[in-house]
């Protein structure tokens, strides 16, 4: 005969309480915007759009590349200066070294920022 453990179910209560609740505050809130929220559809809400552009054009039209490189240009300076947040939350324990190293950071930065301004690449034109 074999004996086996007990299982203890107790363990996995808090995991099970954190899957729901996490799947509760994903899911509640866009029940209840479908439910409450207006439903006035007209033409233009059930046009599509994509990327600033008509979409009653040619699906093969020649895109222009500035416009990719003004987004890929803001999601980067984007990104960099979020990491500005953490640096100036943790800026009085790191001291003197942190602050210099935040201000590499930064100038770094205006340097590419100014770079990118000087070859046009913010032009649309």
């Amino acid at each position: 005969m074999v004996v086996r453990p007990k299982m203890n179910l107790e363990q996995y209560l808090p995991v099970l309480l954190f899957i729901l609740i996490g799947t509760a505050i994903g899911v509640v809130p866009q029940v209840l915007g479908y439910i409450l929220g207006p439903n006035r559809p007209d033409p233009a809400k059930n046009s599509p759009y994509e990327c600033g552009f008509e979409a009653f054009e040619d699906a093969r039209m020649k895109f222009d590349v500035r416009y990719y490189l003004v987004a890929i240009l803001f999601i980067l300076f984007d990104l960099e200066t979020a990491f500005l947040f953490p640096w100036a939350v943790t800026l009085k324990q790191t001291g003197m070294a942190g602050f210099l190293v935040g201000l590499e950071f930064v100038v770094v930065l205006t340097v590419g920022f100014v770079y990118m301004w000087k070859k046009g690449a913010l032009d649309w034109e």
